[in-house]
């Protein structure tokens, strides 16, 4: 009875999701036109002159379409070995525990990308020269360190600051250790510059919370700080439908959100259960374990109403 327990709630769970965890509304037809034209930007937040950037062009300042958004298919997930769902997984609380950062900006691509998977905002990267571009600086000056941004940009985006001026690292570290890290960073800059065909500065980015490049940015004149906001305040609304439909989907196929003691949250589905202990996967595929008395009341209910349908103990 207790190698089939697992099996019995996984997929009871999943079944009875279906009818409980989907989201309402109407998506909009996919044919109908949009009232702003083919880049989707508002008139009045369109460049004045030719000097604002690149011309809005497919794939250059314009939101396209929402693009897909991934999801790790079930025939492409290795599990451990059902009899110990739990061996060598990461522990929940150690996944959700938020790195210290600097500042407003990420560093880490790698860090960046998991807080947007994880919160569902999309990603916001901006590729600067701070030593040798003034188009740089003006943008940060003018919109970047701006407190009306600032506060906007903290409740919807994950932001990320690859800066082709690297600066001397931890004045702490040995002089070796020092020519190590300017190496990584380098190398860092000028792959993320090639991964995502950056060629000048200032050049800004969106990512769905999957990762998907929505929408490109290139250059910036000075004054034009409320239209290229404008441009950006677009593309956050393109990849919060797509987000939404995306999340309603996996939510019909057992998905949710499921929170810790600390109010962390994580969109997960629960795949195995033993002894207390719960194995759960994200939809890119990431996989944790977590013990029921680390959850919020609100799961503990939830894994307590489950039981109760099954009649299990």
């Amino acid at each position: 009875m207790r190698r089939l327990f697992p099996w019995f709630l996984a997929c009871a769970i999943a079944l009875s999701s279906c009818a409980k965890l989907g989201i309402g509304g109407k998506d909009k037809p996919a044919d109908e036109p949009n009232s702003f034209g083919p880049s989707g930007i508002p008139p009045q937040l369109r460049a004045k002159t030719s000097d604002a950037g690149t011309p809005v062009t497919p794939g250059g300042n314009a939101v396209g379409p929402a693009a897909p958004l991934n999801l790790t298919p079930e025939e492409e997930i290795v599990f451990t070995d059902p009899d110990n769902p739990e061996a060598k997984l990461p522990e929940l609380s150690t996944l959700l525990a938020a790195p210290k950062r600097r500042g407003p900006w990420e560093e880490s691509e790698t860090i960046a990308k998991q807080r947007a998977a994880r919160e569902g905002k999309p990603l916001l990267i901006w590729f600067t020269d701070s030593a040798r571009s003034p188009m740089c600086t003006a943008l940060a000056q003018e919109l970047f360190s701006n407190p009306d941004f600032e506060k906007w940009a903290a409740e919807k985006l994950i932001r990320l600051r690859v800066d082709a001026h690297v600066q001397d690292p931890n004045p702490d570290l040995t002089l070796d250790e020092k020519e190590t890290r300017l190496v990584d960073i380098r190398t860092y800059v000028a792959r993320m510059k090639n991964q995502y065909k950056v060629l000048g500065h200032p050049s800004v980015l969106m990512l769905n919370p999957s990762g998907e490049v929505i929408g490109r940015y290139r250059g910036y004149k000075r004054g034009d700080a409320e239209y290229f906001w404008g441009l950006i305040k677009q593309g956050e609304a393109v990849s919060a439908n797509a987000w939404k439909t995306w999340r309603s989907g996996l939510e019909k196929k057992g998905y949710r959100e499921w929170q810790d003691r600390n109010e962390r949250k994580v969109f997960a589905k629960l795949t195995a259960y033993s002894n207390g202990t719960l194995t759960l996967i994200e939809p890119d595929g990431t996989r944790s374990r977590t013990a029921e008395d680390k959850l919020s009341d609100n799961d503990r209910a939830w894994i307590a109403e489950q039981k109760k349908i099954r009649n299990l103990p």
